[in-house]
């Protein structure tokens, strides 16, 4: 896995506030956490950069798990999370799709 830099407070800020008009595109439900899963998540953050995930009622996991887990097995980094909701940030590699990548290097 390569060096994670980690966010600074008005990064993270930013990125909270971008992220606060997307809707969940990927949900934890009873299948849990599994590799698959996190690929699906580094694929879609590749496209996006930025995305919000739910937990759903019949998750097994916790809030704090599904971070733990997302965190410790990816370079994926959880920007915010709200009630059963986390907002995911990764940085694209393909500058096509770096949204917000570019803004969060200059602050």
């Amino acid at each position: 896995m390569e060096e994670i830099n980690l966010l600074r407070g008005k990064q993270k800020r930013y990125l909270r506030a971008q992220a606060h008009n997307l809707r969940p595109i990927f949900s934890v439900g009873k299948n849990g956490l599994t590799q698959t899963w996190l690929d699906q998540l580094t694929g879609a953050l590749e496209k996006r950069e930025l995305i919000k995930i739910n937990l759903q009622q019949s998750a097994e996991a916790t809030v704090a798990e599904t971070k733990d887990f997302i965190e410790g097995h990816t370079d994926i980094q959880v920007v915010q999370t709200i009630g059963r909701v986390l907002v995911l940030y990764r940085p694209a590699t393909d500058t096509d799709n770096q949204r917000y990548s570019t803004v969060v290097e200059d602050m």
